[in-house]
């Protein structure tokens, strides 16, 4: 194998912030109490943490199955684990009514294989289910994986040079998403949407930073409108997606 084109897992281990993780998109799908048993998927289980959140959660009742392409968990208890060789999922037509893709889909390859990503979620969800789905902003200040400025702005084919005179490696081997473009992979998926990424953000000062009253206050008070201006610049592109139910009308998912 040329070791240039190995992806590596870029997993984020830190259990406390896969549990805070896990309460911010419990937030953002707005889960609503059931007596029925969800089931729920995480494509990229990383350490097991937001797998392990839900399948323990104190009110909700999840049945979590979870899949990645490397084992690399540090918590196991509680929900199934699958390793798969690709974006295939296996799982049977319309098996979850909740699908988690955490920063999973600028990591599993060219075009094609993030549009397959797309469709094998649509084809594992439930016709009334409902998606989290959170990507890298390709015009990010600082790429995360690898800590690089302005990594990702560079056409794909010099993204790589880029790495190696900031001395980070060899290969860049993710392909974060702007947001058009991203938009569109979803209208094409069949999915309808609503960004989310002023309540992300709400949720995350809360939710992170509790006993900071300042941040929280500020953010508070930034209006939506303006956070829906700046909608193109947040590092992190976060959606909630369901499929389309009346394909006539706009794809903007009101929840």
């Amino acid at each position: 194998m040329n070791m240039k084109l190995e992806r590596k897992p870029h997993a984020a281990l830190d259990l406390d912030s896969r549990v805070l993780k896990g309460r911010k998109i419990e937030r953002l799908l707005r889960i609503e109490s059931s007596k029925d048993v969800r089931r729920l998927l995480e494509v990229g289980t990383g350490s097991g943490g937001i797998s392990h959140y839900f399948a323990r959660h104190a009110v909700h009742r999840f049945d979590v199955d979870s899949v990645d392409v490397t084992d690399c968990r540090q918590v196991t208890e509680g929900y199934r684990f699958h390793v798969v060789g690709d974006v295939m999922l296996p799982f049977q037509d319309e098996t979850f009514d909740v699908v988690v893709t955490n920063h999973v889909i600028e990591h599993v390859g060219d075009d094609r294989q993030q549009n397959a990503h797309l469709t094998e979620i649509h084809r594992v969800l439930k016709p009334d289910g409902v998606v989290y789905l959170a990507v890298p902003n390709r015009w990010m200040l600082v790429e995360p994986h690898y800590r690089v400025p302005l990594l990702s702005w560079w056409p794909e084919r010099w993204r790589s040079g880029w790495l190696r005179l900031w001395k980070k490696g060899d290969f860049y081997d993710c392909r974060p998403l702007q947001l058009a473009d991203a938009e569109r992979r979803l209208r094409e998926a069949g999915f309808e949407f609503r960004q989310v990424h002023a309540e992300a953000m709400r949720a995350l000062v809360e939710i992170e930073f509790p006993q900071s009253f300042g941040w929280r206050a500020m953010v508070g008070l930034v209006p939506d409108g303006l956070f829906h201006l700046l909608r193109h610049m947040f590092p992190t592109l976060i959606w909630v997606m369901r499929k389309v139910t009346c394909p006539t009308e706009p794809y903007q998912l009101k929840l």
